[in-house]
């Protein structure tokens, strides 16, 4: 019989259905029993055939563990105890001689680039490009060592049973840590050094922005994560560079004879600065887009703009006008390489909504119009409402290291004028809890889940004490640009960086996911609901109660995080399917919600959403971002405006996903939608002429927090698909 539903190979390589191959090695294993207790030709088909049929049945591409699993017990209901004894002992001795050497299959199949979990694991990384392949071969070393040698057997085997996620094991090894926001304001005022050159304080705007690319690239070569930095810490040098091309003009027309008067050498003088910022602008923005760190990607790096982070007046204007030329600069694009303007994935901004800029009589409106033109065609900036995260951590506003990983607000950390300090911190990793799991696992009896909840977190708190302590003892030397040079810290040769994983210095973050399908399986309803909200809220405390809990007996800076969940939403979903059945509603798809979110197909307009979401957002503060799903709005620019109102009165940080897709074979310019193709595998499709070539069309979309532009797996497609419109 023929099955469309594809399998997983150990490798990762995703092929057909094959019945002849189950046919084959029951065949074998029948061969090797007596004749007494041989299964017939008509027993071993039949048991092939079932097999078939449970895997035409599954809504995913099956492992060939599953398989496996299916082949022993078909045999065994067939009463071929002998035969099926026979299949075991194969498996068993297979399977031993694979673990003498778990990456060689692995290495091999991405170069010949046949690993479709790879493949997909990172929407923004292309796994054909040799530099991409050499991150992912030591990725795979890496994983290999952090299972069998560096992490205690307990968690790699809740990793691998994904009743928990413990992130970026492919990093491990080398002591790296997740994210971070870089002092520039230090690195450029103070100076600092690059590859073992000296960088001194810039005499110009146009250099203070090639120098920051350049500390971009250097920082996301010697850390796996976000990282965030501040056009604040620019706009000072848009006066240096004001002074120079004044002095420099006045020179030219006492040369040439020319006029010195004040109006007309200011007027020249801002014309060639407005220039010079355009210039500047332009060099973050294709340099961060272009770079190719030694990881395969651009940096995930996040541009933050805040006008009153800096003081009223000169300063003030010059951040309104970098402001304003990053907004005009990121609205119009990039050119991909057939020449067509396309949305580009980096740099993220973040634009801070304050008094100065959310009402139509602010001094800078106009930003904020410009923001909402930006946001409807190119689906950044994302925002963050001074109003309300002042009002949850302490009076400050500051962003994030990454998409959303927010660090705490910590009073032994502090500036010397007072402030709290936040440029110069990191974050050490993140280990997520499957509550899905929890959920499951305790059969929806409330005793039983609190129980399983309490050792899961227990489980959770020894993984991320694994984090930790790879970290400690890693001394400054690994990577100077951060541990000695200023990014994070100005350490001494040969000093560890052992002081800054205490204090609060760095966060620690305790991630969670599937709150909606945990509170289904407990409750019956959403988490939207009156039954469900309680209970969702009172297992979001236990999370922040636990990490209270450790921080004050360790020191250490744990945190609730919304885990932004690319290719784990698919492999918990898969598992919990493996484990569970399916329960609908709970793990009846490809995938499960990321964090606190309300489920993408629930019915609800962007304001309630946003509104309900602001409770878990203040939940999670070691980081979470709300969005909502919004249809084209380049033509509906007051419904933007009134959307990013809304959030400056209501949540601390959220973002709209609008659509801004292209197709190369017909300039189709709107919104590229997600079909089903014969076999009923997710396949992106051009409304306009039927292209369902990935090659040949650019489709941007943010999956968590980032824009992603390299497709996803076929669970985040499915989710993508399943989105309803908030707006």
């Amino acid at each position: 019989m023929e099955v469309k539903t594809n399998v997983i190979k150990r490798n990762g390589k995703e092929v057909s259905f094959d019945i002849s191959k189950i046919e084959n090695a029951i065949s074998k294993a029948n061969d090797n029993v007596d004749r007494l207790h041989q299964l017939n030709a008509y027993q071993i088909k039949a048991v092939a055939e079932s097999i078939a049929k449970q895997v035409q049945k599954s809504i995913h591409a099956v492992n060939v563990e599953d398989i496996q699993d299916m082949v022993e017990t078909g045999i065994m209901e067939m009463r071929g105890y002998e035969v099926a004894q026979k299949y075991v002992r194969y498996r068993y001795k297979r399977e031993l001689t694979r673990k003498s050497n778990t990456t060689d299959n692995g290495i091999l199949s991405l170069i010949e680039h046949i690993n479709e979990e790879v493949k997909q694991e990172n929407s923004n990384k292309n796994p054909v490009i040799n530099s991409t392949q050499r991150d992912y071969m030591a990725g795979e070393v890496s994983k290999d060592l952090s299972r069998r040698v560096l992490l205690p057997e307990e968690i790699v085997q809740a990793h691998e049973d994904a009743i928990i996620h413990f992130h970026d094991t492919d990093y491990y090894a080398q002591k790296e840590h997740n994210c971070d926001l870089i002092n520039l304001e230090d690195m450029l005022q103070n100076g600092t050094v690059i590859s073992e050159t000296m960088i001194e304080r810039p005499h110009s705007f146009f250099t203070a922005c090639n120098v920051t690319t350049q500390i971009v690239a250097q920082v996301a070569s010697n850390q796996y994560g976000g990282q965030s930095f501040t056009l604040s810490h620019l706009a000072p040098f848009v006066d240096v560079s004001r002074q120079k091309i004044k002095k420099a003009v006045i020179e030219e027309r006492k040369e040439c004879g020319e006029s010195l008067d004040e109006n007309i050498i200011d007027k020249v003088v801002e014309r060639r600065l407005k220039e010079e910022i355009k210039s500047g602008i332009q060099t973050i923005q294709y340099q961060l887009i272009t770079l190719m760190t030694c990881n395969g990607q651009a940096p995930f790096v996040t541009v933050f703009m805040y006008l009153d982070e800096v003081p009223a007046g000169q300063t003030r204007e010059d951040l309104a006008i970098i402001i304003e030329e990053v907004l005009r600069q990121r609205m119009q694009g990039v050119k991909n390489e057939k020449g067509v303007w396309i949305t580009p994935a980096f740099p993220k901004l973040i634009y801070v909504l304050d008094e100065d800029n959310i009402h139509e009589d602010s001094k800078y409106w106009y930003l904020t119009e410009l923001a909402a033109q930006c946001t409807a065609k190119r689906m950044v900036p994302d925002y963050i409402s001074a109003k309300k995260m002042r009002e949850l951590k302490k009076g400050n506003v500051y962003t994030c290291m990454g998409c959303r990983s927010f660090l705490t607000v910590e009073e032994n950390q502090k500036n010397p004028d007072g402030s709290y300090k936040f440029y110069g911190r990191f974050n050490q990793g993140v280990v997520t809890i499957n509550l899905v799991d929890v959920a499951c696992s305790s059969e929806g009896n409330m005793d039983r889940f609190w129980e399983i909840l309490e050792e899961r977190l227990e489980l959770c708190h020894r993984a991320l004490r694994c984090r930790h302590e790879r970290l400690l003892g890693t001394v400054s030397d690994v990577a100077p640009i951060l541990w000695q040079n200023g990014a994070l810290a100005r350490l001494k040769k040969g000093e560890t960086i052992d002081k800054l994983l205490y204090g609060g210095y760095s966060t620690i973050s305790l991630g969670y996911a599937g709150l909606y399908e945990m509170c289904v399986r407990m409750t019956g309803k959403s988490h939207t609901s009156q039954e469900g909200k309680p209970f969702a809220l009172s297992v979001m405390k236990k999370l922040n109660d636990k990490c209270a809990q450790w921080k004050a007996a360790e020191n250490i800076s744990y945190s609730v995080y919304g885990t932004p969940m690319e290719s784990t939403t698919y492999k918990f979903a898969k598992a919990l399917q493996k484990r569970f059945g399916i329960i609908p509603g709970v793990t009846d798809k490809n995938y499960i919600t990321n964090s606190y979110h309300v489920h993408v197909a629930e019915e609800i307009d962007a304001f309630e959403k946003l509104k309900f979401e602001s409770e878990f957002q203040e939940l999670s503060p070691g980081g979470a971002i709300s969005y909502v799903e919004v249809p084209n709005m380049q033509n509906n620019i007051p419904a933007v405006l009134s959307v990013m109102k809304f959030i400056y009165d209501n949540i601390m940080y959220a973002e709209l996903n609008t659509k801004s897709d292209f197709c190369e074979c017909c300039g189709f310019d709107g919104e590229i939608k997600i079909v089903e193709d014969e076999y009923g595998k997710l396949v992106w499709e051009c409304p306009n002429c039927g292209n369902q070539d990935q090659d040949k069309m650019s489709v941007a979309r943010r999956t968590c927090g980032y824009i992603g532009t390299q497709f996803w797996n076929q669970g985040r497609t499915q989710e993508i698909k399943d989105r309803v419109l908030h707006l």
